[in-house]
C-alpha cells in the first residue's frame, strides 16, 4: 500500500507579499485555480494502490490544510508537528503511523505540498520505478535534469546506472553559487534534488534508527504519546522536541548505502521565486508574465500580480510587481534573491505585513478582513454547512450581522432565530451569542463591529462543539490595517 506524506510546514517568503508566514504558498494559487496542495492531493489521488494521504503540518496551518483536504476527492489524515524539527522526524512520525494503519509493507511517498508538476503521465511512471527499488529495500529520491544554472537547489551527483531511468547516488552538493551551479548544468551527472522521497516505512526507520538514533527515539515517543484533537492527530509535543532538527538527506540519505535516485522528467518546478512562477504560466510577446487586473503600456520583461486593485505600469523593464491588499512589492528581476533578506528585514522592524495575512481558517470556516477604521471592523464571515461558533460573549464591542448567501441560525442571549439572504440582525454589547449554518451550502455573512476596543482578545467562549479553550493561540490570523482601534495582529474570529 502507497502511502502519501505530505510535506505542509514550510514557510514561504521568497514569494512575499503573497506568501506568508501564516499562509505560505503550498495553500496559494499560484499557476491556476487551485492551491499547490491541492493540485498535490489531485496527483496522488490517481497513482494506483493509494492508501489515505498523512498531512504534515504546523498547528498554525491546521485549519487551511482540514479545508483543502475537505474539499479534495483524496481522503487523508492531518497530522500536527508541535515542533519545526526538518523533515526527518516529520516523516518518521509518519512512517510509525503508516506501520500501525497498513503493516509491515506500507511504502511512503514523500512530497513537498509547494512544488507543481506540469506532466502526470511522467510523474506516475516514475513512482512506478521507483516502488520497484523500494519493493527491494531501497531508498529512493527523485532528481530532475537541471534546466538552468540554479544556485538556489541541493544538487545529487549521479553514480552508475541501476535500471533504465534510475542511477545510484554518489554524492549531495549544497547550494552551490552561480558559477559551480553552471559546471553542473553542463554534466549530465547531476540533478536538481526535487525533495521526493519513496521508500518502505520500515527501510527508513531502520536506517534513521542506524544513522540518527535520537531521532528515531523521539519520532517514536512522539507517535506513541499523540491523541486526537478534532480530526487533527497532535504529535506528542514533549517527545517532538526532543528531535534533532534534520533533513531526510543529512539524517538518512547521504549515509545510505542503498540509495538511488529516479529521474524525473516530468516539468517539475518549486514555483520557488517569481521567475520560476512566471515561468510556469507563460508570458506575451514582450516577455511580460501578467495575473490579475493588469495592464501594461510599453513594458518589457516584466512580472506583474494583482490581486486586489488594477494595476498599470508605463515603461517598466525587467520588473517585478506583486500587490496584495495591504503591501506592495516592485523589484528588479536580478534582486528577487533578496526578498528573503528584504522580509527579515520587516521582521525586524516589528512589520505584521511580513507574516500575517488577512484570511484566516477555522474549524467552522473562515473570515476576512475587509475593512477597519476607528472604532469599526467590517469581516466577511464563511459558514460551511453544519458548521458551530462558539457561544460567546465580548465585553468591549456590538456587532452587526448581514446575511449574503445561505441560512444563518443565531443564538442571542436564549432567543433561536432563522435569517436568511438580506436579512440581518444586531448582536449588543455583551448579549451571549452564536452562529451557526444549519444549511446545506456555504453561509456568508458580512459582520460590522463597533466599539471601543475591537481586538479580538475580547471574548469569553462559554461553549465550544471543537474543545477550543479562550487561550487557544492565533497565530494564523489576518492582519488589521492601521487604524483600527485596539485591533491586534493575534486577533481570532472564533
Amino acid at each position: 500500500m502507497l502511502v502519501p506524506v505530505l510535506l505542509a510546514g514550510g514557510v514561504g517568503t521568497r514569494l512575499w507579499p503573497l506568501s506568508r508566514e501564516s499562509r505560505p504558498k503550498q495553500f496559494l494559487a499560484l499557476n491556476g485555480q487551485s492551491s499547490l496542495l491541492e493540485q498535490t492531493l489531485a496527483r496522488v489521488s490517481r497513482l494506483a494502490d493509494v492508501a489515505p494521504a498523512l498531512l504534515i503540518g504546523n498547528a498554525e496551518h491546521r485549519f487551511v490544510m482540514a479545508e483543502q483536504l475537505r474539499t479534495s476527492t483524496m481522503a487523508g489524515q492531518v497530522v500536527i508537528e508541535p515542533a519545526r524539527r526538518d523533515t526527518a522526524p516529520a516523516v518518521a512520525a509518519a512512517a510509525f503511523e503508516a506501520l500501525a494503519r497498513h503493516g509491515e509493507d506500507a511504502e511512503l511517498l514523500v512530497l513537498p505540498t509547494d512544488h507543481a508538476v506540469a506532466d502526470e503521465s511522467a510523474f506516475e511512471q516514475a513512482i512506478a520505478r521507483a516502488r520497484a527499488r523500494a519493493a527491494d529495500g531501497g531508498l529512493t529520491l527523485f532528481g530532475v535534469r537541471p534546466a538552468r544554472a540554479e544556485p538556489g537547489f541541493g544538487y545529487i551527483q549521479a553514480g552508475a546506472n541501476v535500471a533504465d531511468g534510475v542511477r545510484r547516488v554518489r554524492s549531495f552538493v549544497e547550494k552551490p553559487d552561480k558559477a559551480r551551479a553552471a559546471v553542473y548544468l553542463a554534466d549530465p551527472d547531476y540533478y536538481w534534488n526535487s525533495g521526493m522521497f519513496l521508500f518502505r516505512a520500515r527501510d527508513y526507520l531502520a536506517s534513521l534508527k542506524r544513522q540518527a538514533p535520537a531521532i528515531h527515539a523521539a519520532a517514536r515517543a512522539a507517535h506513541a504519546g499523540a491523541h486526537i484533537d478534532i480530526d487533527f492527530l497532535r504529535l506528542d509535543e514533549t517527545a517532538f522536541e526532543q528531535s534533532p532538527s534534520k533533513s531526510i538527506d543529512y539524517a538518512v540519505m547521504e549515509g545510505a548505502d542503498d540509495a538511488v535516485m529516479v529521474e524525473l522528467d516530468a516539468g517539475w518546478t518549486d514555483l520557488g521565486s517569481w521567475s520560476a512562477v512566471a515561468e510556469a504560466q507563460g508570458a506575451d510577446a514582450r516577455g511580460n508574465s501578467v495575473q490579475g487586473d493588469v495592464v501594461l503600456e510599453d513594458s518589457q520583461g516584466c512580472i506583474v500580480r494583482s490581486e486586489d486593485r488594477l494595476v498599470t505600469t508605463i515603461g517598466l523593464r525587467d520588473t517585478i510587481v506583486i500587490e496584495t491588499a495591504d503591501a506592495v512589492l516592485v523589484a528588479h528581476r536580478d534582486s528577487e534573491q533578496q526578498i528573503r533578506q528584504l522580509v527579515a528585514r520587516l521582521v525586524e522592524n516589528g512589520r505584521d505585513e511580513a507574516k500575517a495575512y488577512r484570511k484566516a481558517y477555522r474549524p467552522w470556516g473562515s473570515y476576512e478582513q475587509i475593512a477597519v477604521g476607528e472604532r469599526f471592523q467590517v469581516k466577511h464571515i464563511r459558514v460551511t454547512p453544519g458548521g458551530r461558533l462558539s457561544l460567546q460573549k465580548h465585553h468591549h464591542r456590538a456587532e452587526h450581522w448581514v446575511v449574503v448567501h445561505g441560512t444563518a441560525k443565531v443564538t442571542c442571549d436564549g432567543r433561536e432565530s432563522l435569517l436568511t439572504e438580506n436579512e440581518s440582525t444586531f448582536i449588543p454589547l455583551g448579549a451571549v451569542h452564536r452562529l451557526e449554518n444549519p444549511g446545506k451550502v456555504d453561509l456568508d455573512l458580512i459582520e460590522v463591529q463597533s466599539g471601543s476596543y475591537l481586538g479580538e482578545d475580547d471574548i469569553v467562549r462559554l461553549d465550544d462543539v471543537y474543545g477550543r479553550s479562550d487561550n487557544e493561540p492565533a497565530t494564523d490570523n489576518p492582519q488589521p490595517m492601521a487604524g483600527a482601534a485596539g485591533a491586534s495582529p493575534d486577533s481570532t474570529k472564533e
